[in-house]
């Protein structure tokens, strides 16, 4: 089943049960994937968008969360932070599982490896091999420092 169907599935599902907080929260997932197809759409034809993109999109919902939780409970609203990571909760349902620190590293390792990179200039390819083969598995803002890590070992930079 594609994640556009698991997200509406689970739409209509909460709409049979009344749970008024998931249900906002899978409208604001389909809004979001709504919203990327329009911007996509440019000259009037349909474009379905990819699941990899809606791993991107509930990806970037979840990283938003995660921020505005943090600055409610720096700013002592703990009811707004609470209710911010039972949306974050909610959305990592359709999320892949995440990757552990040594699997992470070990996928670095493997990328680096695979698109034959040796210098700090090859870290957008590196970067490249893991977004396609690992989106919504890892957080790549804390990839980025591993990446450059693993390629400057060599003393290049």
């Amino acid at each position: 089943m594609d994640m556009r169907t698991r997200v509406n599935t689970a739409l209509k599902q909460a709409m049979k049960d009344r749970a008024a907080s998931r249900l906002a929260t899978l409208r604001l997932i389909n809004a979001a994937i709504k919203d990327m197809e329009i911007a996509a759409r440019g000259d009037g034809e349909e474009i379905t968008i990819a699941d990899s993109d809606i791993l991107a999109i509930l990806s970037k919902m979840t990283k938003q969360r995660n921020e505005s939780a943090r600055a409610y409970e720096e700013g002592g609203r703990l009811d707004l932070a609470e209710r911010e990571l039972e949306e974050i909760a909610i959305i990592e349902e359709f999320l892949p599982k995440q990757l552990a620190e040594d699997e992470v590293v070990d996928a670095i390792r493997a990328a680096v490896a695979g698109t034959g990179a040796n210098s700090i200039r090859d870290m957008g390819k590196v970067m490249g091999a893991l977004k396609s083969k690992y989106t919504g598995q890892m957080d790549f803002g804390k990839v980025g420092p591993l990446v450059k890590d693993q390629l400057c070992s060599g003393g290049d930079c």
